[in-house]
């Protein structure tokens, strides 16, 4: 019995102990500025604080009551300040921007930005473009001149940059800012020859690409890069990624008139898209 009397009186020190020790209220977690009218904590206050806590500073109680805790031992305080609401003149320029981007889209697609040119007769037999638009931009990345061709070829240009010109320049240069186009429309026959069929770009199905400007301003050619070591790769993969989006791919291996520069339309073949 006194074994039993003398357990219970270490065990009621113990507890007597603990509860001394205790806080007389649980503390409150520090709050948004203004989200409870009953306790108030305004945004810099709660700013001092975690710059207080980042610092290092251990438990100090402020005049209102609010704890701070050291980084250690509140690693998440200060992370949960509301956002700063963006200014009306922010709002309003990024509205006016999109606007201006609906205004300029062509083909039912945003990111082609251009004009529509309707009808465009040719003055040969088989030349002309029934609903011609002339492309400023397309995915972001603008075009050296503004391109006249059908909505089909603007369509596969965009897929071409936004899959294969994109990814192929990736990061390098800050990445793919212009396009250097060599010949879009023009009514006149295959390689300018006598007798022959009317080339694609007689009929705005076609557009000849010669070399990539980067954002800091440097360029690749089709001319010099194609067997340049660190640019061949990067060419030979948008030469590569052409295949498909459009019927037609000639480069510097097709023959000794692409030399210096893509050809790209949208001729379909019953065999297939034809790559050279």
């Amino acid at each position: 019995m006194k074994g039993l009397f003398a357990a219970a009186l270490v065990l009621t020190g113990s507890v007597a102990g603990v509860l001394a020790s205790a806080p007389e209220a649980s503390l409150r977690p520090v709050g948004r500025a203004g989200t409870d009218a009953r306790n108030p904590v305004s945004l810099a206050q709660t700013v001092a604080s975690a710059d207080a806590a980042q610092a290092g500073v251990g438990q100090t109680a402020s005049s209102q009551g609010v704890v701070i805790l050291s980084s250690a031992e509140a690693p998440g305080l200060g992370q949960s300040l509301r956002p700063e609401v963006r200014s009306q003149g922010i709002v309003q320029k990024a509205m006016a921007k999109r606007k201006q981007r609906r205004k300029g889209a062509v083909c039912g697609d945003l990111d082609i930005q251009g004009e529509d040119v309707g009808r465009v007769p040719g003055k040969l037999n088989g030349c002309g473009v029934s609903n011609a638009v002339r492309v400023r931009s397309v995915a972001g990345v603008s075009l050296s001149q503004g391109s006249v061709m059908d909505c089909g070829t603007a369509k596969a240009l965009k897929a071409w940059i936004v899959n294969g010109a994109r990814p192929a320049i990736g990061s390098k240069g800050g990445g793919l800012a212009r396009l250097k186009v060599a010949a879009h429309y023009a009514c006149r026959t295959r390689n300018n020859k006598t007798g022959a069929k009317i080339s694609e770009h007689g009929k705005g199905r076609a557009i000849d690409i010669s070399g990539f400007t980067l954002n800091d301003g440097s360029t690749i050619t089709v001319l010099k890069g194609w067997r340049t070591r660190g640019q061949s790769k990067a060419l030979r993969q948008m030469h590569r990624a052409a295949c498909g989006p459009f019927g037609t791919v000639l480069g510097p291996e097709a023959d000794r008139y692409h030399q210096d520069h893509f050809h790209f339309d949208t001729a379909r073949y019953r065999s297939g898209p034809y790559c050279r």
